[in-house]
């Protein structure tokens, strides 16, 4: 059954002076908000360390990640001199020689294992990193500038190239970034940019950075796309080194108009004249909020962050960190107000019960619920919000959650879990509430969790502690995460 957000979060307006610094009490129940907003939740040690603190410290602690430069790359296989030996060998050989056909099964198995492998370093890189809003932002950018991985010739080297891109200026400037999105070899491949000729100028990706990238439908016309597809001729890449390349022999150098301004432009150009439309600020503005806050900003939200946006001229650390102290951040309105993506929910589970690593399997159960990094299902990105709760993908979320409590890595963990006997199934229905809902369950959903504990309902009336204490306690906590409050950020 489909869960809406609304049925769990308190009504509430817009405070006065939304974006002013957030001033009220804080608690373990705010850092843990905060935690799952700007990052993927944690364990119950990281909540109390972020409580300990201020609200401002924590949102400082946060922003001033430290560096993760040493953090290992997944195992790559040389992509460009695979494909261009491949290539070679079938121009040698012709498309039905048998040895060929070999080489290209054998190349596609690899190229299966080298995105499972790239998956999983993501996730696992969500999992332990010690600046966790960098993970988010990264993820946030991938769902903003979504490319597809195994698909349209974009394979390992490609998308984590790119996904690296992204992390590096997860707060950084976003214009900057763009430009550089430009000449991004997996973007180049999936718009099909890299094939964007003087006479035959390919209009995807000028398309694409107007409509989702920067304004926004509506705020652009046909005749600027054609000629920003124009300025965009030229971008390539060099096939034997996979750098980017700009051919100026394929470089439409005739005179444009775009946006009312008329001049010789060039990609780089066309990105400059985006970013100084209003549309640009109030899209990164409502995505912003969208992302972090609640769906539907009020329009004067939407405008007093679209300032702040342009303040700080797309640098986005402090616009990140102001909205991250602000008082609409920790509004009612604003607390368990928004879906938790796949990737949320699974890397938050883990983070939660101290498992410090997923497995490729995870694979699976994501897909099942919707979202697989590197596999948006279209340059769109993933829709989100209520769109990630249906019958299907809440089953698949508490299958996840059932087999997570029973897996090898869930016994090895040090967990809080089974940390202590409770000397009673109303004091464990309480510490469970409280440490994986913060408290945000109903009575009778605190009752029916005290009713398992108890064992009542069961053929054997077993008590609380026991030889099956732990078992019990894991199936506890199952059922707190299928509540409808687990399921939402």
């Amino acid at each position: 059954m489909a869960t809406s957000p609304s049925s769990f979060r308190p009504a509430g307006s817009l405070p006065s002076a939304p974006v002013a610094a957030y001033d009220g009490p804080w608690n373990a129940r705010l850092a843990a908000h905060l935690l799952r907003r700007a990052g993927f939740g944690g364990s119950p040690s990281d909540v109390a360390h972020y409580a300990a603190m201020s609200a401002a410290d924590a949102v400082t602690a946060l922003v001033r990640f430290p560096s993760t430069a040493s953090y290992p790359e997944p195992q790559l296989t040389d992509d460009t001199a695979s494909e261009m030996a491949l290539a070679m060998m079938a121009r040698a050989a012709g498309p039905n020689d048998a040895e060929l056909m070999q080489r290209r099964q054998q190349q596609k198995e690899i190229r299966k294992q080298q995105n499972v492998a790239n998956v999983t370093w993501w996730l696992n890189r969500m999992l332990v990193t010690p600046a966790p809003l960098q993970e988010k932002m990264t993820l946030f950018l991938h769902g903003h500038f979504a490319t597809a991985g195994n698909t349209k010739g974009i394979y390992g080297l490609d998308i984590v190239e790119q996904n690296e891109l992204l992390r590096r200026y997860a707060l950084g400037n976003w214009r900057e970034l763009t430009h550089y999105v430009a000449r991004d070899r997996a973007m180049l491949k999936w718009l099909d940019n890299a094939r964007s000729l003087k006479a035959h100028p390919n209009e995807n990706f000028a398309r694409e950075l107007m409509e989702l990238f920067t304004l926004g439908v509506g705020n652009y016309t046909e005749q600027d796309v054609r000629e920003s597809a124009r300025a965009f001729t030229g971008f390539t890449f060099a096939r034997r080194t996979g750098e980017f390349y700009f051919n100026a022999a394929q470089h439409d150098d005739g005179s444009k108009t775009f946006l009312g301004r008329t001049g010789n432009f060039n990609g780089d150009d066309i990105v400059d004249i985006l970013f100084q439309q209003p549309a640009a600020s109030k899209l990164y503005a409502t995505k912003l909020l969208e992302f972090f806050v609640y769906t539907d900003p009020e329009p004067e939200l939407v405008d007093e962050f679209s300032a702040l946006i342009r303040k700080n001229d797309f640098n986005m650390a402090p616009v990140i960190s102001t909205l991250l102290r602000s008082k609409v951040f920790y509004s009612d309105r604003a607390y368990r107000a928004l879906v938790k993506s796949p990737v949320e929910f699974v890397v938050g589970t883990y983070q939660l019960f101290g498992v410090t690593e997923i497995q490729p399997a995870v694979i699976g159960a994501l897909n099942r619920m919707g979202q697989v990094p590197f596999h948006p299902p279209s340059v769109k990105g993933w829709d989100g919000g209520a769109q990630w709760l249906n019958t299907q993908t809440m089953l698949a979320r508490e299958n996840f959650a059932s087999s997570l409590m029973g897996a090898p890595e869930m016994m090895q963990s040090k967990s809080w879990l089974t940390d202590g006997v409770p000397r009673s199934a109303g004091e464990a229905s309480q510490k469970l509430a409280g440490t994986i809902l913060q408290g945000d369950a109903s009575p009778s959903s605190l009752a029916d969790l005290q009713s398992y504990l108890d064992g009542r309902g069961t053929s054997t009336n077993t008590a609380l502690s026991g030889e099956n204490f732990e078992e019990r306690m894991r199936g506890a906590a199952y059922l707190t995460m299928a509540m409808p409050a687990y399921q939402l950020s």
